[in-house]
């Protein structure tokens, strides 16, 4: 872990999605924080210590999705699937399939394994099993304000943790998407998908993956900045996170009404230019709680 010393900062930004308004003032506390997203192998450790079954790997609650179909409430998570040639951005339902049988052990679904991506992010968690890890490795999960703070690396002010520019020189910084989204990834960076943590530069806090490779949950529930009090679960999803998808599978309206969301940060190898720019500390999602994807992972924080 790395010592991120306590300070004020801008948290949000006035100059990019209307979620990430107004830019304000926030101080938080110093603490420790996770250098990297938490990876395959870290994961599979706690899973064989604890037995914990992911949400991915479990039938879906009949009674929060009265609506379902009986053959969608089996263990499922939600894939990207490129389409085979250009499409719209329109619709997400394009790209985001619900794919029976994906999970943690198998991110592209049945057929796809891990091996060989021990160092690489664990994804198709949902947030209940990032809390669960953080439980039993005896740390939390970050709150918003402090992922965003640790995120700048003791800078800001700039469009990008590294400067004004994407990819400066022509230097891929972060694992993104380049090329035409959503049907043909470049692998300007050397990745399709996700990479192995460590495989870009640190921030000045000596942080990793940071900004892309995948999406990281916070503990914060979802409210605008300037609504403090808000109930979680009432912002809109963005079409580059995929609750779309499970939505479209399994009725999304829970017998408690809309299902409650936490903030995720960072983006992901799926954030794009020409649909995403989310690879920047102040940008934000509202995820659902009951929703894990192929691009999204979490990391810890210990506070003193």
């Amino acid at each position: 872990m790395v010592w991120i010393p306590g300070g004020s900062f801008t948290m949000g930004s006035d100059h990019h999605y209307p979620e990430e308004a107004p830019a304000h003032r926030r101080e938080v506390q110093g603490f420790w924080i996770d250098r990297a997203p938490v990876t395959n192998a870290q994961f599979r450790k706690f899973v064989k210590a604890t037995g914990h079954l992911t949400l991915a790997e479990r039938a879906a609650n009949p009674a929060d999705y009265p609506e379902a179909l009986p053959e969608l409430l089996a263990p499922a998570s939600i894939v990207f699937v490129p389409p085979a040639g250009p499409v719209g951005t329109g619709d997400p339902y394009r790209w985001w399939q619900y794919i029976l049988g994906a999970n943690w052990r198998h991110p592209e679904g049945p057929g796809s394994s891990i091996k060989g991506r021990d160092h690489h992010p664990v994804v198709h968690v949902a947030y209940e099993d990032a809390q669960a890890y953080a439980v039993w490795a005896g740390k939390q999960l970050p709150t918003e304000a402090e992922w965003e703070f640790a995120a700048w690396g003791g800078r800001g002010g700039t469009e990008f943790v590294w400067g004004s520019e994407l990819h400066p020189g022509g230097r891929a910084l972060a694992n993104t998407f380049q090329g035409d989204f959503p049907h043909h990834n470049s692998r300007q960076d050397g990745y399709e998908r996700t990479s192995p943590v460590g495989a870009f530069p640190a921030n000045g806090y000596g942080l990793v993956d940071m900004i892309g490779n995948v999406w990281e949950w916070t503990d914060s529930w979802y409210q605008a900045h300037s609504a403090a009090g808000q109930d979680p679960g009432t912002a809109p999803e963005g079409g580059c996170c995929a609750s779309a998808a499970r939505e479209a599978s399994i009725d999304r309206t829970s017998q408690h009404g809309a299902m409650p969301r936490k903030v995720v940060k960072g983006g992901s190898f799926l954030c794009a230019p020409s649909y995403c720019r989310r690879y920047r500390p102040p940008a934000r999602l509202a995820q659902g709680i009951d929703t894990s994807t192929c691009h999204m992972g979490f990391r810890c924080v210990v506070r003193v």
